[in-house]
C-alpha cells in the first residue's frame, strides 16, 4: 500500500497566448478549474494504476467543489481532514506549447498534525509499504523521520524543490525523486555526482526526453513516448504516482518505469492535472498499440 501525506489544491488554469511579461496585463484564451496538488495527483494516478493507496491531506470544511472533486476521483476520504483554513490553490498558465508556470497559495496544506500521521499509518506492518510525501505540505521532516521509525519505505518527491531540505532527508529516504534541474542543484549542494547521491533508489524525470533509474543494480532509462501534449501540468506527478504504484505491486522496475511512461504520455493530452490521468486499462492499451 501506498499512504501519501499530500497536497490538495484547486487548479486555477488559464490558457494564454504567451507568458505574461513583467507588468503586463494578459488576456486570457480560456479559463478551467480542476483538482489538482502534487500529492492528490499522485494519488490519483497511483489509485488509476492499480495501487492500494491512502490520501492524507486538509481541506476547508466548507469547500463543498473540493469534497465533490475528490469523490468524483475516486479516493478514499476517511484520512482527509476538513478543518477552517482555505484549501490550497494554485494559479497555473498554459501557453499555446503546453509549458506552464504555477504560482501555489498552500493553505490547508500547511496544516496536517502528527496525530493525523500516526492515524493513517496505526496498524500497518511497516516493510511491506511505502510512505510518499512532497513539499507542499508541512511536516515533512516529522512524517519522514515517523514512517523510518515504524520501518516503512520512503518515497520523497522532493518539489517544490529546496536542496537543504532534500539533503537534510537524503538518509531517511528509499526513493528520491527529481526532475533532471533538481538532480544537478541536489548534487552541486552535496559535492557529488548526481549518479552519487547517496539514496538506494533516485528516480530522475527528464520531460520530453523521458526519466531514468538508479538502484543497487544499475541504471535504467525510459523514453518518453511521443503524444501531442496539449497541458503539461501534473505529468511528473502523473508518472511517479503511476511508477510507485506498479513498482509496489510486482517489483519490477523496468515494467514499471514503462507503465508510468506511458501514463504520463496519456495524461498530457488532455486538459487539467488530476482529471486528465489515464486508468490502468488505458496504459494497457496504448501500451499494446506501441508494440506493434
Amino acid at each position: 500500500m501506498i499512504i501519501n501525506f499530500g497536497s490538495i489544491n484547486a487548479d486555477l488554469v488559464y490558457q494564454v497566448p504567451h507568458m505574461p511579461r513583467p507588468g503586463e496585463t494578459l488576456l486570457a484564451l480560456d479559463h478551467a478549474k480542476h483538482l489538482g496538488g502534487k500529492g492528490l495527483n499522485q494519488s490519483v494516478a497511483a489509485l488509476r494504476s492499480g495501487g492500494p493507496l491512502r490520501h492524507v491531506g486538509c481541506i476547508a470544511k466548507d469547500d463543498s467543489w473540493i469534497d465533490a472533486a475528490i469523490s468524483a476521483a475516486g479516493l478514499d476520504q476517511t484520512y482527509i481532514d476538513r478543518i477552517d483554513t482555505p484549501t490550497g490553490h494554485a494559479i497555473i498558465y498554459v501557453d499555446p506549447d503546453a509549458e506552464n508556470e504555477i504560482v501555489i497559495f498552500s493553505g490547508a496544506n500547511q496544516c496536517l498534525t502528527m496525530d493525523m500521521v500516526a492515524k493513517a499509518l496505526h496498524g500497518l506492518n511497516g516493510p511491506d509499504h511505502w510512505v510518499l510525501f512532497q513539499n507542499e505540505t508541512n511536516l515533512t521532516g516529522e512524517i519522514a523521520r515517523y514512517a523510518k521509525d515504524h520501518g516503512f519505505k520512503i518515497a520523497y518527491s522532493a518539489a517544490p524543490f529546496s536542496p537543504a531540505l532534500a539533503t537534510e532527508l537524503l538518509p531517511l529516504t528509499d526513493l528520491l525523486v527529481v526532475n533532471e534541474t533538481e538532480a544537478a542543484e541536489l548534487a552541486a549542494a552535496n559535492h557529488c555526482a548526481v549518479a552519487d547521491i547517496a539514496v538506494p533508489m533516485l528516480l530522475v524525470t527528464l520531460g520530453a526526453k523521458g526519466a531514468y533509474l538508479r538502484d543497487a543494480t544499475g541504471t535504467l532509462h525510459q523514453n518518453a513516448y511521443p503524444v501531442q501534449a496539449v497541458d503539461t501540468t501534473g505529468a511528473g506527478d502523473t508518472f511517479l504516482g503511476a511508477f510507485l504504484a506498479q513498482y509496489d505491486a510486482h517489483g519490477n522496475a523496468a515494467q514499471a518505469l514503462r507503465f508510468a511512461a506511458a501514463a504520463s504520455a496519456l495524461q498530457v493530452t488532455g486538459h487539467g492535472a488530476a482529471s486528465a490521468i489515464p486508468h490502468k486499462q488505458d496504459v494497457t492499451d496504448f501500451l499494446k498499440e506501441q508494440s506493434k
